[in-house]
């Protein structure tokens, strides 16, 4: 079945999408003929990817971790289109430098639980009523730092365990109308084409990987866009996680 055949026409919000894997996932998602709402912080950086996307990508500029940005932006979402079919929660924070516990600070810490996690609550809560009018379904992007955890990532590695957790709870409860599943991403590459193609990872990258391949944005978007399609219709509740066999084989370089 043409999964771009079963999608077209349905509005898929995505967060966090003005770069990386959340970009990826809503290239992919238009590819398959979905409307699909951006939303990232960066407003200008936003609207200029959202014109390279083409005419069936719209942006927004949404705190998710703000209750009023969020209820603003669904209604906006709504007024535009009239339906919303899919949510993607994808915007997260997480500091690629780590921060030793001994540096945590409790703001810190609670922005990161804020935007991880609180988010995905505040964009369920007010999506909801949408999705169940049209069997949608939620997405949330986790990691596989949940449950396999690097040193000092604790606030990134709770947050992510928790958002597993909020997914499994909002399957319950919002069951069988909308269905709502979690992506794990292991160690991808989450540079646009242009600039894996410019500067490839070493060999010695790929090594660590039992599949000899670092993952990338489009191994991630592919799997969210078959979960919410028709062909994932009797899914829900569960993680899905793309790693390329990580959790068989953790390596940290010295």
């Amino acid at each position: 079945m043409d999964t771009a055949a079963a999608s077209n026409g349905r509005v898929a919000l995505v967060t966090g999408a003005a770069r990386g894997i959340g970009l990826g996932i809503a290239a992919w998602l238009i590819s398959e003929g979905w409307q699909v709402v951006l939303t990232d912080l960066d407003r200008e950086r936003g609207s200029r990817v959202s014109k390279v996307l083409g005419e069936n990508a719209w942006f927004i500029t949404m705190d998710v971790a703000d209750e009023k940005q969020v209820a603003q932006g669904v209604a906006e979402v709504l007024g535009q289109f009239g339906r919303l079919d899919a949510l993607v929660c994808n915007a997260a924070v997480a500091d690629p430098r780590n921060i030793t516990l001994e540096s945590l600070d409790l703001a810190y810490w609670n922005r990161v639980l804020a935007v991880n996690l609180s988010g995905p609550m505040l964009l369920a809560k007010h999506c909801a009523p949408y999705l169940r009018a049209h069997g949608g379904a939620i997405v949330n992007l986790a990691s596989t730092r949940a449950r396999q955890s690097e040193p000092d990532t604790e606030a990134y590695a709770a947050s992510k365990g928790g958002l597993l957790a909020l997914t499994h709870a909002l399957a319950m409860s919002l069951g069988p109308e909308v269905r709502v599943n979690a992506v794990s991403p292991g160690w991808i590459d989450a540079r646009d084409p242009a600039a894996r193609r410019a500067e490839p990872l070493s060999d010695t990258d790929h090594a660590q990987h039992p599949a000899g391949r670092v993952g990338t944005v489009e191994d991630v978007a592919a799997m969210v866009a078959w979960l919410l399609s028709r062909q994932a219709g009797f899914v829900t509740g569960q993680e899905f996680v793309v790693d390329g066999g990580m959790s068989k084989k953790m390596i940290y370089s010295e």
